[in-house]
């Protein structure tokens, strides 16, 4: 591949000014695709794995093949199958074969993206194995398959999900190089939410993040909200605003009722019914959990507005 041979620092150069906060990712990615390796990245979702994928291939013009893993993704979808209606009238040939997104990948030398790999069945990964390693495929009243340059195979999963999930076999992981693809930091997700909004609320922008920030710590929440639980957050809270017709600059977070010291002002109502809307549907309870998203999104919340505020007080 050409456009990873000589120029790797350029092309690294333009794809950090599209991506934020994955420098270190997009580093190890573009070595091990100019090192013609197939690739598994490894990380919750909402951090970017398929955004960082699409802006390389875009950048390199390379073909994008996608493929969901699920039950449904058998070997004759991910390889191809003959045309029963040409079948009928001229028996099976290569004529009559439709290829799949990973035949199609191999002649047009793109990028297979199996996202969510662990989903698929392990019959369908097997056939992945010759396509990997020996870089060809050989197709029964077809023939061999041979992949041309450029072809790679990347697939991605969720480390932490294990809803209609299973296990990828070993002769498959031995096969791909792993890059962990973790959250960004705060100021990198700040950035990415102010980008996908629009907003210049910075406070807003500085609480939904935390707020979800805050989901992936609690102890009660085997899997938190993603940068998409901040930018639905900010959206919604947005639209509420402007249906009760207020402005945040007129709204003091700082407000605490004077009965239980709890916050008052419209602008953590807000804030909380967005969070409730955003998020009650993201994050995932540990089993032993003696209590709901909702419950747990509020202490959360009060822990923002009330009991930060008031330990970083003086005195």
């Amino acid at each position: 591949m050409s456009a990873l041979g000589p120029d790797l620092r350029t092309a690294r150069a333009v794809l950090s000014g599209r991506i934020v906060g994955r420098d270190e990712e997009l580093r190890l990615l573009l070595a091990a695709l100019a090192a013609h390796r197939d690739i598994l990245l490894e990380g919750p979702p909402g951090t970017s794995k398929s955004t960082l994928l699409r802006e390389v291939t875009a950048l390199l013009d390379v073909p994008l093949v996608f493929v969901e893993g699920n039950a449904e993704l058998t070997t004759s979808r991910l390889v191809g199958h003959h045309n029963p209606a040409r079948v009928l009238h001229e028996d099976f040939t290569a004529d009559t074969f439709v290829p799949g997104p990973l035949v199609r990948a191999m002649e047009d030398g793109g990028f297979l993206y199996i996202e969510e790999i662990n989903r698929a069945p392990e019959d369908t990964l097997n056939a992945l194995l010759s396509a990997v390693a020996e870089r060809q495929l050989a197709i029964p009243r077809v023939g061999l398959v041979r992949a041309s340059e450029g072809f790679r195979v990347i697939a991605s999963m969720n480390p932490f999900d294990n809803v209609g999930t299973s296990r990828i076999s070993s002769s498959v992981h031995d096969r791909l190089c792993r890059i962990a693809v973790g959250y960004q930091d705060e100021a990198d997700e700040i950035d990415i939410v102010r980008l996908r909004t629009d907003s210049a609320r910075t406070r807003l922008v500085e609480d939904g993040v935390a707020l979800v920030r805050a989901t992936r710590l609690h102890h009660a929440v085997r899997q938190g909200s993603s940068v998409r639980g901040a930018i639905d957050l900010v959206l919604v809270a947005q639209r509420l605003l402007e249906l009760d017709g207020l402005e945040l600059e007129d709204l003091d977070p700082g407000d605490l009722d004077p009965r239980d010291g709890k916050p008052a002002g419209r602008y953590p109502s807000i804030v909380l019914d967005a969070t409730m809307v955003a998020l009650s549907g993201r994050i995932q309870l540990v089993e032993t959990a003696d209590t709901t998203p909702e419950r747990v999104l509020r202490e959360i919340w009060e822990d923002r507005f009330f009991l930060a505020p008031h330990r970083a007080a003086p005195g």
